[in-house]
C-alpha cells in the first residue's frame, strides 16, 4: 500500500509530504494507482520548480517506493502561497485516487506536526 503523510503546520501550511510503499494493484509496469500517485506527486514537484521557482528540499529512494519533500524556508509570501495552492491541489488529486482505491493507497493529512 501506498502512504501518503502531509504535514503542516500550526497555521495548517503544508511543510512537508512522504510517499512511502508500493500499490501492488497490478503487475509492475502496470500499476495504475502507482502510475496516477506518482504523476501527481512528481507533476506538483515539477510545477512548484517551474511556475514558482522553487526546488522543494527532496530525498528519495533509487528503486522507488519512497519520496519526501519539504517546503524551504525564508519564501517571499506571494511564491509561498503558489507553493501551497499547488500542494493543495496534489491532496485534493491524492485524495481522489485514494476515493477510488483506498485498498492500495491512504492519505493522512496531518496538522500540528
Amino acid at each position: 500500500m501506498i502512504t501518503v503523510e502531509i504535514s503542516r503546520n500550526d497555521k495548517k501550511n503544508i511543510v512537508s509530504f512522504t510517499m512511502s510503499g508500493h500499490a501492488d494493484s497490478g503487475p509492475h509496469g502496470h500499476d495504475l494507482v502507482c502510475a496516477g500517485a506518482s504523476a501527481v506527486s512528481f507533476g506538483s514537484v515539477n510545477a512548484i520548480a517551474t511556475v514558482c521557482g522553487v526546488e522543494l528540499d527532496i530525498e528519495m529512494e533509487e528503486d522507488g517506493g519512497f519520496l519526501r519533500c519539504y517546503v524551504p524556508n525564508g519564501l517571499d509570501d506571494v511564491t509561498f502561497e503558489k507553493v501551497q495552492l499547488l500542494l493543495e491541489g496534489m491532496l485534493v488529486s491524492l485524495q481522489s485516487i485514494a476515493e477510488e482505491y483506498s485498498s492500495y493507497i491512504q492519505v493522512n493529512d496531518i496538522i500540528g506536526r
